[in-house]
């Protein structure tokens, strides 16, 4: 299992190249990961938000371990690709439980990880205090680094090179002034670069003069998460993005055809959004294995 997890972590690795970055069609169930997988990707990424969805759950750490990792394992076990997990903020209080997690991540058979920097406001102890440097909903850098570290000494020790994709929220969040969140954030790179991390994701920076900046300021892979507006992937890998990912963007569409479906059909008993789905036998076959 180890053996084949190491292989499997090395080949994920070996995917993220600047300038011809891997992409990332985000699943949240075994259906969505085989579909994609058949698609051609040559991995498959966990949207945390499609999972707690999934599950009957909102999205931002609402969402216990154990029902998530399952998913993760269930996903993982649907496909050959290598699977990298979306655990949000680690899904533990403290280093030591975001350690334990990433034993279970392993476990699940998963090779790399995603681990954001923000936590939700009502969570926190005081988003206000000042030990959250201004930065509020981020983590104090010193405490994300220590779960970064952690989550890097827990694969390291069960002997598996997990891709630790260090989240950096400013962009998205909307931490600090505009002016002043290039610097904020490659200052949490890097910061998280040594604690461990693989690469840096920063999602919400999308124009390509942000784009170009980090790239240039961040030491390792970056991970910029795309959708309508933003950059074509050729754009983003001639400004030396090494990995696009589509975040949630693809349950979003699913659940946006269940939302016009129904509405069609209860409102005016007709059937127009349902003649695009996949045919039966064809899913069928790909989701049964056969």
């Amino acid at each position: 299992m180890t053996t084949n997890l190491h292989d499997a972590a090395l080949a994920f690795h070996a995917l993220h190249t600047a300038g011809r970055p891997l992409v990332l069609a985000n699943a949240w169930d075994a259906a969505s990961a085989r579909i994609i997988a058949a698609a051609g990707a040559p991995a498959i990424a966990t949207t945390s938000a499609g999972v707690a969805w999934d599950l009957g759950a909102a999205d931002g750490d609402r969402l216990d371990r154990d029902r998530a990792l399952h998913a993760v394992a269930t996903i993982a076990a649907a496909v050959e690709a290598p699977v990298t997990a979306d655990i949000e903020s680690g899904y533990a209080a403290d280093p030591a439980g975001v350690a334990e997690t990433v034993r279970a991540v392993l476990a699940a058979g998963a090779v790399g990880v995603n681990i954001e920097d923000a936590e939700d406001a009502e969570d926190a102890a005081d988003a206000a205090d000042a030990a959250y440097e201004g930065h509020a909903p981020l983590r104090p850098v010193a405490g994300q680094v220590e779960r970064i570290a952690a989550a890097r000494e827990a694969a390291d020790a069960a002997g598996v090179p997990l891709f630790v994709n260090a989240r950096v929220d400013t962009y998205l969040r909307g931490v600090g002034e505009p002016a002043d969140r290039l610097a904020l954030t490659l200052e949490r790179a890097a910061a998280y670069r040594e604690a461990g991390a693989d690469g840096i994701f920063v999602p919400g920076a999308v124009d390509p003069e942000t784009v170009g900046a980090l790239v240039a300021g961040v030491q390792g892979p970056l991970n910029v998460m795309a959708g309508p507006g933003a950059p074509s992937v050729a754009e983003l890998a001639a400004l030396g993005v090494a990995r696009v990912s589509v975040g949630s963007g693809i349950a979003q569409a699913a659940h946006a055809v269940v939302r016009e479906a129904a509405l069609e059909l209860l409102s005016k008993g007709t059937y127009g959004p349902l003649a695009g789905g996949l045919d039966y036998g064809e899913l069928n076959s790909l989701i049964g294995g056969a």
